[in-house]
This record gives C-alpha cells, structure tokens and sequence, in this order.
C-alpha cells in the first residue's frame, strides 16, 4: 500500500516539481492531493487524512506551515517540511527528529526521507500513541522557528518510536555505528539512530562536550579529571569517559573557563 501523500506550497512550479519528483523517485508514496494554502491545506487534512504532508514552511511568512499543524483536527500523519532554511533550522529540525529536505531538492535527500517514512509509518500504525509524542515534537519546533522560544528538549527516534527528553538529563552520549546511545540520570539509555556528529551540532555547546571521536559528555555531569595511566572524564554517577589526546588541550582549556 503506498502512503497517500499531501504537497502543501503556495508556489503552483513548486507544488507540480515535488509532485513529479515524488512519482519518480519516491514508489512507497502517491501524492493525491496539492494546496496553495492554508485553508485548503487544513480541508484536505481534516476530510481525507492523508498519511504524509509535504509541507513548505515560507508560505509566504514563514508561520503558516505550523499554523496548519496546529488547527487541524487530524493529527495521525507525517510531515516532511520542504524549506530554504539552513544552518540554525536544520538544528532544530534535528532536534526534534523531524524529516526535512532543502531547496533546491537534492533527489538523494528525498528518496532518504521517502524510505524513512515508510518505516516510521509501519512503527507508528503499530503504535499509534507516538503521534501524540510526535506532535509535541512539531510543536517543539514551532516554537524555536516561528516563536523564538529557546528549548532544551531533544527528540529521540527509537526502536519503539519517540521520546521527548530534557538535554539536562542525558549524562553522555556514546557513538554505536552509526546510531547513537543516549544515557541518562535515571539509568536508563536508548539509541537513537542520528550520528554522534549530529548531536554534537544540534546539543548546547555550552553544556555538552565532545571528549572522543566516540563520546559526548554532559558538562554539569563532570565530576573530575584524572590524567593518570591515560586521561578521563570523571562523571557524578562514577562512569569514566576517555579523552582523546587531541582533545586534551582544549578540555582542560575549556574546565578553566567553567
């Protein structure tokens, strides 16, 4: 069954692109339907509950793509926000573990986001709870976007599916693969399937700390810094984290401007 697919873009050229690039590239997806607005866009998503939207986020301020995610009364779909916006955006894309593909469309980046929602459709038709969670990760990216509320929660995308998590609470990250496991105060831990690279963009500098090509620590989590027999950061919760010796120089630089 392929997943019945919404374009939302005021940009008629736009709209008629992604659809044919969709149809070539995408065969897990068929779009059934196209709107120049926010209005329209909103009628389609309540009356035909699409499975994916394609959703353009300057159309034409900027606010009307997240406006459309908050009126509707349908709330079991994907998004894929289609936009212009780099740097800082793509941070908090990733952030809250949202799909996105840039302009112009890079047709490697959209038959990425085609397969992945496939998978993350199958995940959440089984559980059909993470679209709550899921939706309050949109919202979470509403609000750095358009509202300009800074936010410490990441978005983590699981084998089971999402889960919103304070960045206060991770103690360190630890590269696996290409995945990376999260550990927390509590115990616990989940890998994510984002790279250890992408954390190390989207976390605040200012409190995560890169120590090791394989390890990302949690500054308020430091306890110590022992350079006996190798070099490690000691965390509150005992664990001992190596130091790249590359990295030395500018960690101990860093701990005295903590």
């Amino acid at each position: 069954m392929k997943l019945r697919t919404l374009i939302v873009d005021d940009e008629e050229l736009a709209r008629n692109n992604l659809e044919m690039l969709i149809g070539d590239f995408c065969p897990d997806l068929e779009v059934f339907a196209k709107a120049d607005s926010k209005e329209t866009a909103i009628e389609i998503i309540n009356n035909e509950k699409p499975d994916v939207v394609f959703l353009d986020i300057r159309m034409p301020s900027g606010a009307e793509g997240f406006e459309i995610l908050e009126e509707v009364e349908h709330r079991n779909f994907l998004v894929v926000f289609v936009t212009a916006f780099k740097d800082y955006a793509v941070k908090a894309f990733n952030a809250n573990a949202v799909y996105y593909i840039l302009k112009p469309i890079d047709i490697d980046d959209l038959k990425a986001a085609g397969e992945k929602l496939s998978a993350a459709y199958e995940a959440f038709k089984s559980s059909p709870d993470n679209y709550d969670v899921y939706f309050e990760s949109l919202r979470n990216l509403s609000d750095k976007l358009v509202k300009g509320k800074a936010s410490g929660k990441v978005v983590i995308s699981h084998s089971k599916g999402l889960k919103i998590v304070e960045d206060d609470d991770i103690t360190y990250l630890e590269a696996n693969g290409n995945c990376t496991m999260l550990y927390f105060q509590d115990g616990s831990r989940y890998l994510d399937t984002r790279t250890l690279k992408i954390y190390e963009n989207l976390l605040d500098q200012r409190k995560f700390y890169r120590v090791h090509k394989s390890y990302i620590i949690n500054l308020n989590q430091l306890k110590e810094y022992l350079n006996e027999d190798g070099h490690y950061a000691v965390l509150k919760n005992g664990k001992q984290i190596p130091i790249a010796r590359n990295r030395i120089t500018s960690f101990t630089q860093m701990l005295k401007s903590l």
